[in-house]
């Protein structure tokens, strides 16, 4: 793959699109002012999306774990980190958005530009993505969850579900199990209603441009979708 400058901003080439592969719906969603829940409407019904599952079924380890971080920074600096954190990731996937898209889109602010260069160092590392079968793809399973993934396409010869992410720094592989249950729940969700996934692919770039990578291979996937499965079971018993 290759990043390219246009009159407009910049594209990418060195991929091929198969927009009629799938039929693709689009849904939108809402997030709760009060509780923070995240659904998606789809149809006349509000679905709970992946993120919100996994919110509110994180272990107790983990809970703490989040909690001993907030009142080692301070609440303020946790709340700013967060936002930080927060409008750089959505900035970083609006760029690789309108990239995959062909559209042109430049940000010359401060954030735009660090979320720019960011967006840059994943392309940089996609090349063996060939074909792509959908961006922002909506996904949903039934009644019991909804959601959102980066990228569906062929990568490595495979058909993969891809997500783009951001962190602050490098991580430890344990430190992004969520991200190992979301691609199993989209691919669990593409494989009811579209076509098979043999492959999870999670790329993540830091703050300073460091790149890194994990993989789902088809026994990982399999592996996390039963667990997903568990963890939207134990959702749905705390909604009882």
């Amino acid at each position: 793959m290759k990043i390219i400058r246009t009159s407009e901003g910049f594209e990418i080439t060195g991929f091929a699109w198969n927009r009629n592969k799938y039929n693709y719906r689009k849904f939108t969603r809402q997030e709760d002012e009060i509780s923070g829940q995240r659904t998606y409407n789809v149809d006349s019904k509000k679905i709970p999306s992946v993120t919100t599952i996994l919110s509110a079924t994180k272990s107790k380890e983990d809970m703490e774990g989040l909690q001993r971080w907030r009142d080692r920074v301070g609440e303020a600096e946790a709340k700013r980190i967060m936002i930080e954190a927060s409008t750089r990731g959505t900035e970083m996937h609006y760029v690789l958005e309108n990239y995959i898209e062909g559209k042109g889109y430049i940000n010359l602010s401060e954030k735009g530009n660090k979320a720019r260069l960011m967006a840059h160092k994943i392309v940089e590392n996609l090349g063996a993505l060939e074909i792509v079968y959908g961006s922002e793809v909506s996904l949903y399973y039934e009644e019991l969850y909804a959601g959102a993934t980066d990228l569906v396409g062929v990568h490595g010869n495979k058909p993969t579900i891809i997500d783009f992410k951001q962190a602050n720094k490098l991580k430890k592989r344990e430190y992004v199990e969520d991200y190992y249950y979301q691609i199993a729940a989209y691919a669990l969700a593409h494989e009811r209603y579209h076509g098979p996934i043999n492959k999870g692919l999670i790329c993540i770039c830091t703050k300073d441009l460091q790149y890194q990578e994990f993989m789902l291979d088809q026994d990982d996937l399999n592996r996390y979708k039963d667990k997903w499965i568990n963890r939207v079971e134990q959702f749905n018993r705390g909604m009882l």
